[in-house]
């Protein structure tokens, strides 16, 4: 059996999804009054698509509102939290309510007559990364539980659109569990295991991780859409409508030839003659028309630190005096061109902090490297000479060819700046 503990508008979808989907009761309970009245009548406090219906459909028989948290607790052997996580004046999340619902869920649990011999607590509420290990699972131990022997611990994340929640949760893209432990883990992937889609058990912090991830994603791309209808508000002339309309007949959108998710990735920097340039480009431009564009200065900015931020992985591998093997030279895959290479900023950051022992391959791009920079660096005729000559790789350019030979990596650090292997 399923309890879920807040009824907001996660909450209320959550059980009643759950009441549809995995054909089990759902006991429901919020601390507030009114809202078990009303859920009790079959009605809601706000508006969205189909959560009435539902209500009616199953309000009363798989949708069961409690009056009390320790009726709902003691129907149920997994507890979904899914209580608000609002901000607090510093910005940071206010994680109050989520705590006092666990510990009113942990008073339930020890208040019966029987012990549960396994009760899972799911946290649905959206936390910043390390929440449930380092917050939920903190107050559970506090209470003299042990995760992985008499209790369960997970996170599952919600990706629910107002307007949409009710499809969003019965139809969704996909699954994720964070798990803290094993049985807690597969007690949830059980209750998904009829909604056809793929199913991730990751860490727990990678779960609360993707939440923040997906609706940052969001709202970066709607504040650079906003960002360029400034920008052309002050150059003047330029319909904004029709350049974003024309963007989006780039078959990048659709996935060919090359796919949008092939940039919304991380890696060491974006490189070439054009993206540098034309970005730069354009925040200067902005600034010739009184505009400072805040976002194209970050863009410029974030390309910058995370070439420093590879090269703090590599100098906290090897020492000066050690060998560094670089894998790749161009700045992408299937290319000779080293214009703007990611690649010459990195090995001239280590040059600067007194690396002296750089060997570097790339299957294209070695000679076109060395006339473009000249730099004081060694160069190898294959990936194996650099792995024999290295004490620890980095992986600059995503070429095939360094995943098919990564065997050829046993034993050594690999910094692996494209996330590629």
């Amino acid at each position: 059996m399923i309890a879920v503990m807040g009824l907001g508008f996660v909450g209320l979808t959550t059980g009643l999804g759950l009441a549809h989907r995995s054909g089990q009761q759902v006991f429901a309970y919020d601390a507030d009054e009114r809202k078990r009245e009303l859920y009790k009548g079959k009605r809601i406090s706000f508006h969205e698509p189909h959560l009435q219906e539902q209500l009616e459909r199953y309000g009363g028989d798989r949708f069961i509102v409690c009056d009390t948290m320790a009726e709902a607790v003691a129907q149920a052997d997994t507890l979904f939290i899914c209580v608000g996580t609002p901000s607090s004046l510093s910005g940071e999340t206010d994680l109050g309510d989520l705590q006092r619902a666990v510990r009113a869920c942990l008073d339930a649990l020890e208040q019966l007559a029987q012990p549960k011999p396994y009760p899972v607590i799911v946290i649905k509420s959206t936390v910043p990364a390390s929440t449930t290990t380092d917050v939920v699972q903190l107050l559970l131990e506090n209470r003299g539980y042990r995760i992985g022997e008499n209790i369960g611990l997970a996170h599952n994340p919600e990706f629910l659109r107002e307007g949409s929640a009710w499809n969003d949760f019965v139809q969704p893209d996909r699954i994720i569990i964070g798990e803290v432990d094993p049985i807690g883990a597969r007690r949830v992937r059980e209750l998904y295991a009829n909604f056809g889609v793929p199913i991730h058990c990751v860490s727990a912090h990678t779960a609360e991780f993707v939440k923040y991830a997906s609706n940052a994603l969001l709202a970066t791309m709607i504040s650079f859409a906003n960002e360029l209808s400034m920008i052309a508000a002050r150059i003047g002339h330029i319909n904004i409508t029709q350049v974003f309309h024309l963007l989006h007949e780039d078959k990048r959108w659709q996935g060919h030839p090359a796919k949008m998710t092939d940039y919304v990735f991380p890696g060491c920097g974006f490189g070439g003659y054009c993206l540098p340039k034309d970005t730069l480009s354009l925040y200067a431009h902005a600034g010739h028309y009184g505009h400072e564009a805040v976002m194209l200065k970050a863009v410029l900015q974030v390309n910058e630190d995370i070439k420093r931020h590879i090269v703090e992985q590599i100098a906290a591998s090897v020492q000066p005096e050690g060998t560094i093997g670089i894998l790749g030279l161009s700045f992408k895959p299937e290319s000779d061109d080293v214009r703007g290479a990611v690649s010459r900023d990195i090995i001239g950051l280590l040059l600067d902090r007194g690396y002296s022992r750089i060997v570097a391959y790339d299957p294209m791009a070695m000679e076109n490297f060395h006339n473009a920079y000249g730099l004081p660096i060694m160069y190898a005729d294959s990936v194996e000479e650099v792995v024999n000559r290295s004490e620890v790789l980095t992986i600059v350019t995503a070429w095939r060819d360094f995943k098919d030979k990564q065997n050829l990596y046993q034993g050594k650090k690999i910094i692996d700046g494209r996330h590629y292997l």
